[in-house]
């Protein structure tokens, strides 16, 4: 794991920033479209090797370290809110316990989402993660605004009936899907196949993204591609399975592909070699030191 200090300064002015005044572009990369082949730096759970993951304060680093994106894995509570968290339990990142879909989002509120990282990081403590909370998917969106970018997974819509439709109505809310299908600031992504299908026939304009699992070497037919294509624009895999062949094969059926998690200089360096369009890394700073570098 790299580690990267982050100044005691520089997470000050951090926490000041951290507001529904912070709305504006995200990072100062130029515009990165999800339907080009433009390398997308994508800030996984927000800048989340220096700060607790999927809090506005993670996310604001992924937008000081000019990340294209930011990854957002949504949950939904027992009310109907779609909420920002990996687990389906509350378990891990907050000090609460318990399924967040039998959990009202009053009582998640009520929860710790920071002190955990200082726990499991000790390196990178910081008081001001004491005591932050989980956001909501409008919190986020409300904060950062329409001209930021957000890569968004359905996590576990088999748990969560209406997922996708609670999704749609917030980012049309929020005038986040551009009816032409232009310049676009949201990403859908999944493992579940049905889900995105879902999606494609809720809100076609916005681009998906085919999530793959391995367990072994990853091997993926021409028919299996040609199949993903028919709804996804690219396919994301754990970059630990992948060869320079599969990264050629996704790439000569015109899909994308943005394998996750990456946060090793040398693990960036290869395969932005074979040719990937884009990388989910916990360190984004680290990933664009390497992009310039190639520059």
């Amino acid at each position: 794991m790299i580690k990267i200090k982050v100044s005691l300064l520089g997470l000050l002015l951090l926490s000041l920033v951290v507001s529904k005044n912070a709305k504006g572009a995200w990072g100062k990369s130029k515009e990165a479209e999800s339907n080009s082949n433009q390398f997308l730096t994508i800030a996984h759970r927000g800048a989340s090797g220096h700060a607790p993951e999927h809090t506005m304060t993670a996310y604001q680093l992924g937008k000081d370290m000019h990340s294209d994106y930011i990854e957002i894995d949504l949950q939904m509570t027992k009310d109907g809110v779609l909420i920002v968290m990996h687990d389906e339990k509350v378990n891990r990142t907050t000090n609460g316990s318990g399924d967040v879909k039998d959990m009202l989002l009053s009582d998640i509120k009520k929860l710790d989402a920071g002190s955990w990282f200082n726990a499991a990081h000790p390196e990178k403590a910081h008081f001001q993660y004491k005591g932050l909370q989980v956001p909501t998917l409008e919190e986020v969106i409300e904060t950062f605004g329409k001209t930021s970018r957000y890569y968004i997974e359905t996590k576990a819509p088999d748990v969560y009936p209406g997922m996708e439709e609670e999704l749609v109505r917030v980012l049309k809310k929020h005038k986040l899907i551009d009816q032409k299908g232009r310049d676009n600031k949201v990403v859908v992504q999944s493992f579940s196949q049905d889900s995105l299908l879902k999606m494609k026939q809720l809100a076609p304009e916005i681009p998906l993204v085919q999530l793959i699992s391995y367990s072994t070497p990853a091997i993926i037919s021409d028919a299996e591609l040609d199949d993903i294509k028919n709804y996804a624009i690219g396919v994301g895999v754990n970059h630990k399975r992948i060869a320079r062949d599969y990264v050629k094969q996704v790439r000569n059926h015109g899909l994308l592909i943005h394998p996750y998690t990456v946060n090793k200089r040398a693990d960036m360096e290869r395969l932005i070699e074979w040719g990937v369009t884009g990388i989910f890394t916990n360190y984004p700073d680290v990933l664009k030191a390497v992009l310039k570098k190639k520059e």
